[in-house]
């Protein structure tokens, strides 16, 4: 069945090949050549396209045992999974629901009904009709007399699809399934990044309470050297002044990291459906390694299609809005239903089995819509426009998930970037506060000139920290917008490699 296209529909066609028809095909979208981070003029800021391939688990990329553990525990515990996995056994429960339409209906039944009849209703007047005396008001109150009627039978039926409906249902059922398969995977994948980014969040806010308390041991230090020599006549209090100025600095900084340290840990135990505090002794500090930073083998951005489980999502919805206009076109012709029934019916419970209390029936039954003051039409119209809202919905989609894909590839070329300079600056900090610090002890120079250096040390070596994080966390941003190894159905599979 072809129906024409609408302006709306022509549009959807020019700008990406979506199909508005109920024959349903895979929509396309014209996709870029290339990735444009990764062949942009700043060419510096993008990673090169590596042969790293992402795993299904590529969290693993991290090498870090807990989170490995951590994301196993959510696998099986996380609320927000739990509730995908419910979602998508209820659309297998409606599927199945649906295709149940195509076989045989069979029901037995059985009954017995105590019955009177009117004196002086439609029998009584037939009587009189027929037998017209006064033999007709005996015979009214002879047959008014109660009696028992038992029944028992079964009965059949069966509606031939002559014009698609049921093969339509089961059609946008089964992209229902595949739809809410795609959001489980989704989820999956939302939750794995989530977590990825609170642990790591997490231990990004250890490294800086560790790094706050080294630094906190280390001014206290030097302020008793500082103390000593002004006790000593060597230097004034306005030295001594500036360090205690500079170690108040640092203590302010630690309620708020070890407050920052609580909430991580809550936030990462509601994301494995544990108790509030119960992961602080799993999640306590460890040394941590230098970030790694793969270069990822991001493939053609016309594949990213078939692996982000939010495209092959809106996919299957279009294909549920395209099969749902063909189930409505449907429902304009006649509804024809074969039929079937045999049972037994006797007034007396010892005949009710006796072959002569036998009753059957054989025949279809036709339906025939002739006037619903424009219902159907206008159900025909609505599922068309549904289905161009999902074609619309999926040309969103991929566009977005395109500009997710580049934007974090230049957030994550940018970032090791920084941290590379980070790096750089921070070992020179380091120097620097090493020859400042011997010139200040050898009376080469004043305090000033050791506390701006050690100042522009510590700073060095909190923004390295944060670079750690933040590199760590562009990599999953960008881990999560190429679909996360999501393995890709053998049937959308199968799909790409026929075009």
């Amino acid at each position: 069945m072809k129906h024409s296209l609408t302006p709306l529909a022509c549009c959807l066609i020019l700008l990406g090949g979506c199909a508005v028809g109920p024959d349903y095909e895979t929509p396309q979208t014209k996709s870029p050549a290339s990735w444009q981070a990764a062949h942009s003029g700043e060419a510096a800021l993008a990673p090169s396209a590596g042969t790293t391939q992402l795993a299904e688990d590529w969290w693993t990329l991290f090498n870090d045992p807990v989170l490995n553990n951590l994301q196993r525990r959510a696998d099986k515990a996380s609320p927000d999974l739990n509730t995908a996995v419910l979602r998508f056994a209820q659309s297998r429960m409606q599927r199945q629901m649906v295709a149940s339409q195509r076989g045989v209906d069979v029901n037995a039944s059985a009954a017995v009904n105590r019955q009177r009849m009117s004196e002086n209703g439609a029998n009584a007047l037939m009587i009189q009709r027929i037998a017209p005396g006064a033999n007709s008001e005996q015979i009214s109150k002879v047959l008014a007399e109660p009696f028992t009627l038992y029944q028992a039978g079964f009965d059949a039926s069966w509606e031939p699809d002559l014009w698609g409906r049921i093969r339509r249902s089961i059609e946008s059922a089964d992209a229902s399934v595949a739809a809410q398969a795609a959001m489980l995977d989704e989820v999956r994948l939302g939750v794995a990044a989530e977590l990825s980014r609170a642990y790591f969040e997490l231990r990004g806010v250890q490294q800086q309470i560790a790094v706050t308390r080294q630094d906190l041991a280390a001014t206290e230090e030097t302020l008793q050297l500082i103390q000593v020599r002004a006790d000593g006549g060597l230097v004034d209090d306005f030295d001594v002044e500036r360090q205690r100025s500079q170690l108040a600095d640092l203590r302010s900084r630690l309620p708020q990291l070890l407050a920052s340290e609580s909430a991580a840990i809550n936030q990462i135990g509601v994301l494995i459906g544990a108790e509030p505090g119960s992961l602080r002794d799993e999640l306590k500090p460890v040394a941590q390694t230098e970030p790694q930073t793969p270069d990822l083998s991001l493939g053609l951005p016309s594949e990213l299609a078939r692996r982000r489980p939010d495209i092959r999502a809106a996919e299957a919805q279009l294909h549920a809005a395209t099969a749902n206009i063909g189930v409505a076109v449907a429902d304009l012709y006649p509804a024809i239903r074969l039929g079937a029934r045999f049972g037994f019916e006797s007034t007396e419970d010892g005949h009710i089995s006796d072959w002569g209390s036998r009753t059957w029936s054989v025949g279809p039954s036709l339906s025939v819509p002739i006037f619903d003051n424009g219902r159907r039409r206008s159900s025909i119209n609505l599922r068309k426009l549904e289905q161009q809202e999902a074609a619309v919905a999926y040309q969103q989609t991929v566009l977005k998930a395109w500009q997710e894909v580049d934007d974090s590839l230049s957030q994550y070329g940018a970032e090791r970037q920084r941290n590379r300079q980070l790096q750089d600056k921070q070992r020179s900090a380091d120097i620097a506060y090493g020859m400042a610090k011997a010139r200040y002890a050898g009376g080469m120079t004043d305090f000033l000139v050791e506390l701006d250096a050690q100042r522009a040390y510590l700073q060095s070596r909190r923004d390295l920290v944060d670079s750690d994080t933040q590199l760590r966390l562009t990599l999953i941003a960008l881990c999560k917008a190429l679909g996360g190894g999501t393995p890709v159905p053998e049937a959308a599979a199968g799909e790409s490699a026929s075009r």
